[in-house]
């Protein structure tokens, strides 16, 4: 039996149908898209600057504590998954690849005798900068910051910073090399 079916409270708890409508954004700019099948959890926390395309099936969740902020000609492919538990800030002109995960919070590790999904949370921000592309398929995990321009790979696993202008692939993400000037 789950810890869910165990305790009563964790029972029948609903987040919501993640519908929602574009005069219940903390901000919004000109020229949204935002295709069939986006969810929006929290529409009051998040922001979207001028142009910002959300691809179908995204799961933008906003959370009561912190804010999502997206900047102009973000473009977001389809079925990403957004978790602004510690806060989200993304940049303008940053490309998202489809399928793309941010994360902001995690459990604790307890000792063997807590279940992990009862240990306490710990939240981190993620920061993207300025013209940054995040490949298909990548996760960025709580506490990361892109640098302005940088290249994150096709699933990549995103742990820490990325300087300006680095690109990075693997598991777990590592510098390949940096983008040239000219």
């Amino acid at each position: 039996m789950s810890s869910a079916t165990k305790d009563p409270s964790l029972r029948n708890r609903s987040h919501g149908a993640g519908l929602f409508s574009l005069d219940q954004f903390k901000e919004i700019g000109p020229d949204p898209v935002l295709e069939a099948g986006v969810l929006v959890f929290h529409p009051e926390t998040i922001s979207l600057g001028r142009n910002v395309y959300v691809g179908h099936q995204t799961i933008l969740k906003g959370y009561y504590k912190n804010e999502m902020k997206i900047g102009d000609f973000v473009w977001i492919g389809q079925c990403c998954f957004f978790h602004s538990a510690g806060g989200i800030t993304i940049e303008e002109e940053v490309g998202i690849g489809p399928h793309v995960k941010i994360l902001t919070s995690v459990h604790e590790e307890p000792p063997r005798s807590i279940p992990i999904p009862r240990s306490p949370l710990q939240f981190a921000p993620v920061h993207i900068e300025a013209g940054a592309d995040i490949g298909v398929n990548s996760t960025i995990l709580p506490g990361v910051r892109i640098g302005r321009g940088a290249m994150v790979g096709a699933g990549a696993v995103v742990n820490k910073d990325v300087p300006a202008y680095a690109v990075v692939a693997g598991v777990p993400a590592r510098v390949l090399r940096f983008r040239p000037e000219q």
